[in-house]
């Protein structure tokens, strides 16, 4: 039953919040505004569900080093992303025609906020989190990788290869993020960071989504392995195999930290978590 309620309120704010932003895309400043409004209504939902209903601290969001895991979660997503164009753009399919809109960008910083913060609540703060209790980190972290690149299979222009990438870029990567960290802080930056420079600095498409009006006018061609196609850089091999190295660097990160819980310890932990109530 607790599970239900954490989800169902989750589910609650992200489609509140995903509906209202979407509806006023076409005002950078409201959209900027309903952006901020979904970030911090979505935190504050989170926090209190799951204080309530787990009777604990909610250490995962704590307001203790938020800032700097955010700034550091930004720089690693912005970086990130630059090495993927930059290589697609030394290829020669990426080209860009000028400069775009500042106003577009303004509101894409409160589209992608919203997305980063609902998506990290639900996939890495509920869904891997839970999961990892009883599976351990790495089944959690394939199964929850499986889950979030499967619901990017309902975009607009939607690839299978879109959805494997997105499984090890960024479900795989962020929830290696959160294990290493066990804060939901830095993979919320790395998400935001990550979906601003592809749609409101470079002007790509973001996960199928269509074109976006960024601070650059550009345009790709090529191959879709190099490009990603319709789908966006996100498909691209260079996404999966920066993905899939900072994935390996965090997990060895959260094993030098002891933050790995293995499947004989989690089985361990649910028994004695019975036993106690």
């Amino acid at each position: 039953m607790k599970l239900v309620w954490q989800v169902l309120a989750v589910v609650a704010v992200s489609a509140v919040g995903g509906q209202s932003v979407t509806a006023v895309q076409d005002n950078p400043w409201l959209s900027l505004l309903l952006g901020g409004l979904t970030v911090v209504l979505s935190v504050f939902v989170y926090r209190w569900v799951v204080g309530r209903t787990e009777r604990r601290p909610v250490t995962e969001l704590a307001r203790e080093g938020a800032q700097g895991s955010l700034l550091r979660g930004l720089v690693i997503g912005v970086v990130m992303f630059g090495c993927v164009i930059a290589n697609i753009y030394f290829l020669g399919d990426y080209e860009v025609h000028g400069f775009g809109s500042l106003t577009g960008a303004i509101g894409l910083v409160g589209f992608m906020a919203g997305a980063a913060i609902t998506e990290e609540l639900m996939f890495r703060g509920l869904l891997f989190r839970l999961v990892e209790r009883g599976l351990g980190t790495y089944i959690a972290l394939a199964l929850s990788g499986v889950v979030f690149g499967a619901v990017h299979l309902l975009n607009k222009d939607a690839t299978l290869l879109g959805g494997i990438a997105i499984a090890i870029e960024a479900g795989g990567m962020l929830a290696a993020a959160y294990a290493a960290t066990r804060s939901l802080w830095l993979p919320i930056g790395v998400h935001f960071g990550w979906n601003f420079a592809e749609s409101g600095i470079f002007g790509t498409a973001v996960s199928g989504n269509g074109d976006t009006h960024g601070l650059l006018d550009a345009s790709m061609s090529g191959a879709k392995l190099i490009t990603g196609g319709e789908f966006g850089p996100e498909a691209s091999v260079y996404s999966m195999v920066f993905g899939a190295l900072l994935t390996i660097a965090f997990l060895w990160l959260a094993r030098r930290r002891g933050n790995i819980v293995p499947r004989q310890r989690a089985e361990r932990v649910n028994a004695l978590a019975t036993l106690t109530r």
